[in-house]
């Protein structure tokens, strides 16, 4: 990870900045791995209820109340080859650059989306996507960011789907340097 490319939700400005944790005071630095899932949209509106909540009356910005707040999105890097069944192919430059393409436009999309539940919560929130496996690259980046609490979304998986797929949030839980808060996936009542 050498650099972030951040877009302030509120403003749309973007900046490049290197992933290095500062002091600011002692307002809490929180990040929110967002993709396009409902559980991680769901844990994010619930951080926002739960967390970022006005004190003494109602101010203009809540992110005054705790701190800094960064959605982040990873993206799974891109192979030049597909391996089906038989000899590894490799995809030609265009399809490459067709799917770098749409796979932007799904990570923009992600954070539009969740900027947008931020600025209806008076939230402001900057955004950064980072190319790699999730997995690694939120722990990592919470580390380099010196955060302070990683909030995440579950997918509510049982523990044998768990074991067999993957679980990012729970990788997190146990390789992140920070705290970490991951929301359940509210229960439908038949």
């Amino acid at each position: 990870m050498e650099e972030y490319r951040v877009e302030s939700a509120a403003s749309g400005e973007q900046t490049a900045e290197e992933g290095k944790g500062g002091d600011e005071g002692k307002k809490m630095k929180v990040m929110a791995g967002v993709d396009e899932s409902e559980g991680s949209m769901h844990a994010l509106c619930w951080a926002l209820d739960h967390l970022f909540t006005a004190t003494g009356g109602e101010v203009p910005d809540k992110t005054q109340a705790l701190g800094r707040l960064i959605l982040l999105h990873a993206q799974q890097p891109l192979y030049h080859f597909v391996h089906p069944m038989g000899p590894a192919v490799y995809a030609t430059l265009t399809a490459m650059e067709s799917m770098r393409n749409a796979q932007k436009e799904n990570s923009i999309w992600v954070l539009e989306r969740a900027s947008q539940i931020c600025i209806e919560r008076l939230v402001k929130a900057e955004t950064i996507i980072i190319d790699g496996d999730p997995k690694d690259v939120i722990c990592q980046a919470t580390e380099e960011m010196s955060i302070d609490l990683l909030i995440m979304g579950s997918r509510g998986l049982g523990k044998v789907k768990r074991a067999i797929l993957g679980s990012v949030s729970d990788y997190c839980a146990h390789h992140a340097k920070c705290p970490i808060l991951i929301v359940k996936p509210p229960k439908v009542h038949p």
